[in-house]
């Protein structure tokens, strides 16, 4: 392998891209005109425009993805995460142009990707699942009485659904009707099938996922946990690791659990597989991800695993190198989302120009994002603009240095939600690992929006002036810039 294509934007491409030049690969990148300035677009060998339209007329235009991995003669594809990278279609369609697909082969994916045949298998390997319902018998009558076997509160599920698409909790039977045909009804719109799975409802559950490699030869091995409990409508906010809820057996017990899958389904990659923790500390798969997380960074920290290089080693048809106890987790790791969006008004995304981004003083603190100062944000794509990832010897040291670099980050021009961000992190069920995947909702009116503006402003003169060659008897002096009419110092 020579060259790779990233069929992705932003933050995750610029994050493939640095992990292939370090070993050496070329690396292409494809972009759409409104995102010809984003950092992603320049930093690969190669960089080839999409032209303008829409996400299905570029980045997940299977074919005219592959017409440029062609003509560029990439010898493989990262998807990234989201876009295509689930997509059962476009790794066969690489395959049979004998370009490989950086991700599991299309039977994990379409097995996977359906939460009915994936719970049979689960079951199958005699893997913990959630009481419920997944028959074929989708007469609403009997889905009714199947649902008074479950019990109340349960969950309507649509069977190919995501993303909180398809998904009602019903609390009496009195209600399971009308939550039925609203369920089925999204189902059809979203996912074109309106076939439903009943599962028992967990009450305060806790969200936990295993990150998980395989090679495809019959060897996996986990990279622990990671607890994403921290969620606003099914969207992460906060994840960290290891999780508070678990002890030493429990985690071997369910990492433990998550490796039998992996090699039962003779997994080719990374993955992750995601489970809920009841109140009564039992564990239930979930679902399983065949790609790359957002919040994959966290598990590098703790283990110094680099999992794009291994999803590229594995893609390679190497042999796992990796040994389980070979594998440690050292010290705490925490990563908070940053989205360009309102929290003071119900979360609305926002648009608009960056005007400066600058750097956490501590070089310790990772930060992921795939903008730059100057560089615009749109409404066509995921709100998220950037991740911090910090990683300390303590869950407490952590949590200080989170909040000290989402402090210190200026970020001037797109309002966001970093200060409801700091406030989740000085909340004190937060702080006490007392929380669930309902808690956000809870703790919302709590969590009002802080004024820092002067304090941001202040950082961001700091790190301005830090990277100036501004005289000393200028500032001995403090020259306002603005009465000098150039308003140079914040742009």
């Amino acid at each position: 392998m020579k060259r790779v294509l990233i069929a992705n934007r932003a933050e995750i491409a610029t994050r493939v891209i640095r992990t292939c030049h370090k070993m050496g690969l070329e690396t292409i990148s494809i972009y759409t005109e409104d995102d010809k300035n984003l950092p992603f677009a320049k930093q690969s060998t190669y960089s080839v425009s999409l032209g303008s339209g829409t996400v299905a007329e570029t980045y997940i235009n299977k074919e005219k993805i592959l017409e440029i991995a062609k003509k560029y003669k990439a010898d493989a594809v990262h998807p990234g995460y989201g876009f295509l990278s689930e997509n059962s279609e476009f790794g066969e369609l690489l395959e049979n142009n004998n370009i490989t697909f950086i991700g599991p082969k299309s039977k994990n994916i379409l097995l996977m990707g359906d939460k009915l045949e994936s719970k049979n298998f689960v079951k199958s390997l005699k893997l913990p699942v959630v009481p419920g319902y997944e028959g074929d018998n989708q007469d609403a009558k009997h889905l009714e009485q199947e649902a008074l076997k479950i019990g109340f509160p349960l969950l309507i599920k649509a069977s190919s659904g995501g993303g909180g698409k398809g998904m009602k909790i019903v609390h009496s039977e009195k209600d399971f009707l009308e939550q039925l045909n609203r369920a089925k009804s999204e189902a059809i719109k979203f996912f074109g099938n309106d076939r439903v799975i009943l599962e028992k409802f967990i009450i305060n559950p806790r969200h936990i996922e295993v990150q998980v490699l395989g090679d495809g030869k019959g060897n996996g091995v986990h990279l622990f946990e990671r607890e994403c409990s921290i969620q606003r409508r099914y969207q992460k906010v906060v994840e960290e690791t290891p999780s508070l809820a678990l002890d030493d057996k429990l985690r071997t017990s369910i990492c433990d659990m998550a490796v039998d899958l992996v090699k039962g389904l003779n997994y080719r990659g990374a993955g992750t597989v995601e489970l809920i923790l009841d109140e009564d500390k039992n564990y239930y798969f979930l679902e399983m991800n065949t790609r790359l997380q957002v919040e994959h960074g966290i598990s590098e920290m703790i283990t110094g695993v680099d999992l794009v290089e291994q999803q590229i080693l594995i893609a390679q048809n190497e042999k796992l190198a990796l040994k389980q106890e070979d594998i440690q987790s050292n010290g705490h790791a925490l990563e908070c989302r940053i989205y360009a969006e309102d929290p003071s008004n119900n979360f609305l995304p926002q648009s608009g120009e960056i005007k400066y981004l600058g750097k956490t003083i501590d070089p310790t603190v990772r930060v992921d994002t795939g903008y730059e100062t100057g560089n615009k944000v749109g409404i066509n794509y995921d709100p998220m603009i950037a991740k911090i990832l910090t990683h300390d010897h303590s869950r407490e040291s952590n949590l200080n240095k989170m909040k000290n670099a989402l402090n210190e980050l200026p970020f001037l021009g797109v309002k966001n939600n970093r200060d409801f961000l700091i406030n989740i992190l000085d909340f004190k069920d937060f702080c006490n690992g007392n929380y669930h995947t309902h808690s956000l909702e809870a703790w919302m009116d709590q969590l009002s929006q802080s004024e820092s503006e002067d304090l941001e402003m202040a950082y961001a003169a700091f790190h301005f002036i830090g990277s100036q060659n501004i005289s000393e008897e200028r500032i001995e002096k403090f020259i306002d810039p603005w009465s000098e009419g150039s308003g140079e110092w914040l742009g």
